[in-house]
């Protein structure tokens, strides 16, 4: 069973879905069709990514009419938040000893 961090990378990890969450998260709330107007793809291949956005929790949707719209959900991003995190730690742990080790060379 796959984690929600591995979920998110793997969502993360296509260029095409990185665009789309990228477009509704400056953008905001747009439908399917807005969409594929600016992505270059088909609209099936725009709702296949939206549905792999939503399973990883990066994207709701709602429906008016005849219409879904969608929209970025930024705390779906907390995994991979949460994994920079650890390696934040420990480059910075790994740069204050390198600054350590050159203040001592220059002594």
């Amino acid at each position: 069973m796959q984690s929600s961090a591995d979920i998110l990378f793997a969502a993360l990890g296509d260029p095409t879905r990185r665009a789309i969450f990228q477009r509704l998260s400056h953008d905001g709330e747009q439908t399917v069709h807005a969409l594929t107007g600016r992505a270059g793809i088909s609209q099936p291949a725009v709702s296949k990514h939206l549905g792999v956005l939503k399973r990883a929790g990066l994207v709701n949707d709602r429906r008016a009419g005849r219409e879904t719209y969608y929209r970025a959900r930024a705390e779906g991003l907390a995994p991979l938040i949460d994994w920079m995190g650890l390696y934040g730690a420990f480059w910075r742990e790994r740069l204050d000893a390198l600054e350590d080790l050159l203040g001592r060379m220059d002594k």
